[in-house]
Parts: C-alpha cells; sequence; structure tokens
C-alpha cells in the first residue's frame, strides 16, 4: 500500500473513533453528529481546491486537499460507507475508458 493508502486508513480509523465523542471536544465528532454540517465543509474544501488548482498554487492544493479528504472520509463515515465500498466502486470501473463509464451511468 502506498503511504498515501496508509494515511487515509489511520485517519479514517481515527474519525472513527470520534464518532459519539463530546462535540465540544471534536471536530469530528461535531461533523458525525451534523451530517448536513460535515456535506457543507466537504463541499466548501472541494472548492477551496478547485480555485487553489486553478491558481496554480501548488502548497495551497496540497493543503486544500488533505482538508478535503477529512472531510470527505467524515462524510463517509457518517453515511455508513466503508472505504471498501469506495475502493469496490473504483475497481468495477478499471479497464472501462472513463468516457465508456460516465455514458454507462443512469442519470
Amino acid at each position: 500500500m502506498s503511504r498515501f493508502g496508509e494515511v487515509v486508513a489511520r485517519l479514517a480509523g481515527v474519525i472513527e473513533s470520534r464518532r459519539g465523542a463530546p462535540i465540544e471536544e471534536s471536530w469530528a465528532a461535531r461533523l458525525l453528529a451534523d451530517r448536513a454540517l460535515a456535506s457543507r465543509k466537504l463541499g466548501e474544501e472541494a472548492l477551496e481546491t478547485v480555485i487553489a488548482a486553478l491558481q496554480g498554487d501548488r502548497p495551497a492544493v496540497i493543503a486544500e486537499s488533505a482538508d478535503l479528504i477529512f472531510h470527505w472520509l467524515v462524510v463517509l463515515a457518517a453515511a455508513g460507507v466503508a472505504l471498501d465500498d469506495v475502493a469496490d466502486a473504483l475497481e468495477g470501473r478499471e479497464g472501462r475508458s472513463g468516457l465508456e463509464e460516465k455514458a454507462s451511468r443512469s442519470r
């Protein structure tokens, strides 16, 4: 596993350990208790990442990506979605062109 994967797995464990913790003492606990707040923060961090990328600000892209991934992990945990569930979806797309995969979605 890459170092990134190891860090994400550890962080997901830390987030899960905050479930039910006092919301006054843990940002993750507060987000887990308020799915709407967690979702808004995920959107905010996504937008900030996009802006940093458009501006070509590498340090900001790195920092905002870390924030984005943290909030994405919280939203997954709040929704009861495991990292392996996401991995299954990604694996199901392997070997297909992105254009083909997108065209096959029923939306």
